[in-house]
């Protein structure tokens, strides 16, 4: 796979851009990083954009934990584990079969739903905050059924931020709470992804001679996310994010 030999400059600029997006998504709005992987699949061809933006992902991960690594609540984390690897193996095997079409038609649906999904969730009452260790039966229960679709997600298009999102809104968990886990999750959900995409093919030295170029951008992006997160418009900017996140999935749909 040389998907660094195909990328123009407008290209490049375009995933450095995405980048950006990334590291500001992972310190300040997880699961805005669906117009990144949107983006990626644009420029490169949609089974190979997986691979080449995981490790993009997992450098985000790393400066997110280091920022909020004391937040997290690993209860949640266990809780979620054994159901998430359940959806990452379901995931592999469709990666084994699919071809680029049935990939980025996957990925433009997936990021219809998480759009749809998220709408409507703004339609419905605000959850009450909780402290994460006083989590309602239904928010345990609920545990399963969201890890597997986070599971699954991550592994075919890198999608998991807005699941991992809605679960952690629904059971009522405080802006750094849900900062400190989201991150822990995705460093080490992400990281245990790396075999599988190595033994699909997905990441080679190519794909990471891009990534080397491209990785220097994630900082910024978090720096500007850590500065940010506190004075953000989040209604406004998740208002700009669902619109992209629709033209991204049509895009990919349509192409």
């Amino acid at each position: 796979m040389d998907v660094s030999l195909d990328v123009s400059p407008w290209g490049f600029a375009a995933l450095a851009a995405a980048a950006v997006l990334v590291g500001f998504s992972k310190t300040a709005v997880s699961g805005a990083n669906t117009v990144s992987l949107a983006v990626f699949a644009a420029v490169l061809p949609a089974r190979e954009s997986t691979g080449v933006l995981l490790p993009i992902l997992i450098a985000g991960d790393v400066l997110a934990v280091l920022t909020y690594r004391r937040h997290a609540h690993w209860p949640t984390l266990w809780r979620l584990f054994p159901a998430v690897a359940g959806g990452v193996v379901v995931g592999t095997v469709f990666l084994m079969w699919a071809d680029d079409a049935a990939v980025r038609t996957s990925i433009g649906a997936i990021l219809l739903l998480m759009a749809a999904v998220t709408l409507w969730r703004r339609r419905t009452p605000a959850a009450v905050e909780a402290e994460p260790s006083r989590l309602s039966r239904g928010a345990r229960l609920k545990a399963p059924s969201y890890g597997v679709l986070g599971g699954f997600t991550t592994m075919v298009a890198n999608a998991g931020g807005p699941v991992m999102s809605m679960y952690l809104l629904s059971a009522g968990f405080r802006k750094l709470s849900f900062l400190g886990t989201s991150a822990w999750f995705f460093l080490i959900v992400n990281t245990s992804k790396v075999p599988f995409s190595v033994g699909l093919g997905l990441i080679d030295a190519h794909s990471l001679l891009l990534d080397a170029a491209l990785v220097l951008f994630v900082v910024p992006g978090a720096l500007i996310g850590k500065a940010a997160v506190h004075r953000i418009n989040q209604r406004l900017f998740e208002q700009l994010v669902i619109g992209a996140t629709v033209l991204g999935g049509l895009q990919l749909l349509l192409r």
